[in-house]
């Protein structure tokens, strides 16, 4: 079967970025992968209007990829604070390869303004890419993409 004649109308990709592919809820999900999770502290983080975070916030949610938490600060009103689900936690790679990548080609030799380091034992983390037989893929030319599934089209 030739790439061609591939479906790609489900893609994963294509999936993806119509949920969180927009820059405030890639912010968003930065700063609660940090720890930030009240609306205001967020907001001052991304500089996010109010209107679009409390709508990118709304989408978050609705997809579980936050949750929100009441709380309530002493003689205030109850109030939401957001943190990242299983299914956000498992979005923090993608926002540390962006990172990367920022790092890479947009820090023209500056030293970058942020470093990630594990927490235990405080050894720089960065991403690689590794085949399930435990292989490293040096570039991303060692990969190539197999139609699976709903990418197969009807014949």
């Amino acid at each position: 079967m030739s790439e061609a004649s591939w479906d790609r109308s489900q893609c994963s990709v294509a999936g993806t970025l119509a949920v969180v592919g927009e820059k405030w809820s890639l912010l968003v999900l930065r700063e609660a992968s940090h720890g930030v999770r009240r609306f205001a502290d967020i907001q001052r983080y991304t500089g996010a209007p109010k209107a679009v975070l409390t709508d990118r916030l709304a989408t978050l949610v609705e997809h579980g990829i936050l949750r929100r938490v009441p709380y309530q600060a002493e003689g205030e009103r109850q109030r939401h604070e957001y943190r990242l689900t299983a299914k956000g936690l498992d979005l923090v790679p993608t926002l540390v390869a962006l990172m990367e990548w920022g790092d890479k080609y947009l820090a023209d030799g500056e030293v970058p303004p942020m470093a990630l380091e594990h927490r235990s034992c405080g050894a720089p983390v960065h991403l690689e890419l590794r085949c399930d037989e435990g292989h490293e893929l040096a570039s991303a030319r060692e990969i190539h993409a197999v139609p699976k599934g709903a990418a197969l089209s009807p014949r």
